[in-house]
């Protein structure tokens, strides 16, 4: 029960994630992700008189930890996602979640298997074949709302018929992919999160997930307050963004009770399979189109997430 708790909180998760991404295209990060953490409060509170518990100390501060890196890692995936390659950043960022828990494990004096090596070394193949740019290959090129480096929102040229997707921008020969050294940093703060989050004893309940939303929604927010960013948002952006918030709660939720009935190296390889839907939503709704070698990329690193799970 325990790894289809995870592999369902994988799904959520790269569908919350692609939302994410998408209503970022459109709006400035920081409100987006305070829009998203509000909103999972919601599905928290009727879920925690089903899975009630008591609070000890280490509780609340492994709940604030995942709250501090789950908002690092959360909104650097956002940013991610709204400038770059969404089929290119979900997978590189859940192979840095994975290697993480599982390194920390060993360090810790778990043995690891052959194959959990070989799911290693082939996610490090993954990062380096995603990194690849085809400059042959033509950029997807589409209208929309991006943010710009001081935050605020840019028009951007009008192409029909999509305006979610996100405009290329040239790049010089040998540059990473736009978004992939977020993707990197994000997918550390993912790890963490997942690590600090299974921490938590099994009678807290999910009050944990509160403690964590908690934290993180009152740094997003004062981060918009120091900008001086107006939380108003377009009626289209802002529904995307309250949906992403219900599915990644809902993801979490699933989650962390999936790390009370099992392994935490296979419980957290399985969550991260999340890439999977994220790539398939991408792929159907903006029409992302990948490099050979991007593809390929892609397929190892979901491929290292299975080899990682199977050898934990």
């Amino acid at each position: 029960m325990s790894y289809l708790l995870a592999l369902g909180s994988a799904v959520l998760y790269g569908a919350a994630d692609f939302l994410g991404g998408l209503a970022s295209r459109r709006a400035s990060t920081l409100v987006i992700v305070v829009v998203v953490q509000a909103a999972g409060l919601l599905p928290l509170l009727v879920l925690l008189p089903f899975l009630p518990g008591a609070l000890s100390r280490p509780d609340v501060l492994w709940g604030a930890a995942a709250g501090l890196a789950g908002s690092a890692g959360v909104g650097l995936l956002y940013r991610a996602l709204a400038i770059g390659t969404m089929s290119i950043v979900a997978p590189t960022t859940a192979v840095c979640a994975v290697v993480l828990p599982v390194a920390i494990d060993a360090a810790g004096g778990e043995r690891l298997a052959v194959g959990t090596w070989l799911g290693i070394g082939l996610a490090l193949a993954a990062i380096v074949l995603v990194s690849q740019h085809d400059a042959t290959s033509p950029p997807a090129f589409a209208p929309g709302v991006a943010e710009s480096p001081g935050g605020s929102e840019a028009v951007l040229p009008s192409r029909p018929p999509d305006t979610w997707n996100v405009v290329a921008s040239p790049r010089a020969p040998g540059a990473l992919p736009p978004g992939l050294a977020l993707a990197f940093v994000s997918g550390v703060a993912i790890g963490l999160f997942f690590v600090a989050l299974a921490r938590t004893s099994p009678g807290a309940g999910l009050w944990p997930l509160l403690v964590s939303r908690s934290v993180s929604l009152v740094l997003f927010s004062a981060g918009v307050l120091a900008r001086g960013q107006s939380m108003r948002l377009p009626r289209d952006v802002r529904r995307v963004a309250l949906a992403c918030g219900v599915l990644d709660m809902l993801a979490n939720a699933l989650y962390l009770v999936a790390t009370r009935g099992g392994p935490l190296s296979v419980v957290v390889t399985l969550a991260s399979l999340y890439p999977a839907s994220t790539v398939v939503l991408a792929r159907l709704v903006i029409g992302e189109r990948l490099s050979r070698r991007q593809t390929a990329g892609v397929v190892c690193a979901l491929v290292a997430v299975v080899l990682i799970v199977r050898n934990p």
